[in-house]
C-alpha cells in the first residue's frame, strides 16, 4: 500500500502509513492535515485562487477507524472564499479546519524588507512519482535518511516527497503542503531526548503553491514555557520560500517519542504527531 487512505462508501479508512507514532490506535497529524486539505480543496473557486491560510484544530485524537468528512462554504466573494471542514467519528467532531482562498494578482509597487533565507536544499532529488522516504538535516550535518542523526539540539530541516494521500488519486500541491506543515513539530520540537511535545494545531500560510513533488521545511523559531511551545517553520521548494507553518504544542513527556526508533521499527514515513 502506497497511500495513506482508501475511500469507499463516502468514508476514508487509514492505512498503516497514516498511524501515529504516539499510539497505534490513533492517526498521525500529517495524514489528518492532508485529509482535511483534500476536503477543503473541493471548495476552491479555481486555479486563480491560492489557499493562503489553512488552520487545523486537533482537539481530540483521530481514531484509527473509518472517517467521515463534512464541509461547507462560509463566505464567498470575488477575491476571497472561506470554507470549513471537520472530521467526524462516532457522530463527534474530532478535528476541524478552515481555509481562506485568496485571488492571485500582481504585486503592489515599491520595495519591502524581506529576510535573507538560507534554506538548505539537498543535491539528491526525491522526484519518484510514487513518493520517497524523507531526507533529514540537523545543524551542519549532511542530508540523510537516518533520523537517528537528529538526536541533538541543532536546527533541523526535512525534505519530503509525500506519497499518494488517497488511493487512486494523485496528491495535489495543497495536500502536499498541508501534510508537510504538520512536521513542524518534528523540525522544531525534536531535541536530545526525542520529541516531547504534541501539537494541538497547525496554521499554514502560503503565498503560492509548491512546485514539483519536493517540499522542504526548516525550523524558524521555537518559544516554550510551562509545558507549552510555539514553533514556526519555513516551507520551501527548489524555487525558494513559499510560506510559513506555525504550531502550538503541549508537553507530552510521559509519552516521549524516539522518532528514529519508531521509523526503524515501522519502516514508515516519519510524523511527529
Amino acid at each position: 500500500m502506497t497511500a495513506f487512505f482508501t475511500h469507499e462508501d463516502g468514508r476514508y479508512t487509514a492505512t498503516r502509513m497514516a498511524v501515529s507514532a504516539w499510539s497505534s490506535e490513533q492517526l498521525a497529524g500529517t495524514a489528518v492535515c492532508g485529509l482535511l486539505a483534500h476536503e477543503l480543496e473541493t471548495h476552491s473557486p479555481g486555479p486563480q485562487f491560492v489557499p493562503a491560510r489553512f488552520t487545523v484544530d486537533m482537539f481530540s485524537p483521530i481514531l484509527n477507524e473509518p472517517i467521515e468528512l463534512r464541509s461547507s462554504i462560509v463566505r464567498d466573494g470575488n477575491r476571497i472564499r472561506v470554507a470549513d471542514a471537520s472530521i467526524v467519528q462516532h457522530d463527534r467532531v474530532r478535528a476541524r479546519a478552515t481555509v481562506q482562498f485568496l485571488i492571485a494578482s500582481a504585486e503592489p509597487p515599491g520595495e519591502i524588507w524581506q529576510p535573507t533565507h538560507d534554506l538548505p536544499i539537498p543535491d539528491t532529488r526525491l522526484d519518484r512519482p510514487e513518493g520517497a522516504p524523507p531526507l533529514f538535516k540537523s545543524g551542519e550535518l549532511d542530508w540523510t535518511h537516518d533520523f537517528a542523526s537528529g538526536v541533538n539540539a541543532h536546527r533541523k530541516a526535512a525534505w519530503n516527497n509525500v506519497p499518494t494521500l488517497i488511493e487512486g488519486t494523485p496528491i495535489t500541491p495543497f495536500e502536499r503542503a498541508a501534510f508537510v506543515a504538520d512536521t513542524t513539530n518534528l523540525v522544531c520540537n525534536w531535541g536530545t531526548a526525542g520529541v516531547g511535545y504534541i501539537n494541538t494545531d497547525v496554521t499554514l500560510n502560503l503565498s503560492r503553491l509548491p512546485e514539483g513533488p519536493e517540499l522542504g521545511l526548516q525550523a524558524r523559531d521555537h518559544v516554550s514555557a510551562n509545558g507549552i511551545a510555539v514553533s514556526t517553520a519555513t516551507l520551501y521548494d527548489r524555487a525558494g520560500a513559499l510560506g510559513l507553518s506555525t504550531i502550538t504544542a503541549l508537553s507530552n513527556a510521559r509519552r516521549q517519542v524516539d522518532m528514529a526508533a519508531f521509523a526503524e521499527r515501522e519502516n514508515l514515513p516519519v510524523s511527529a504527531n
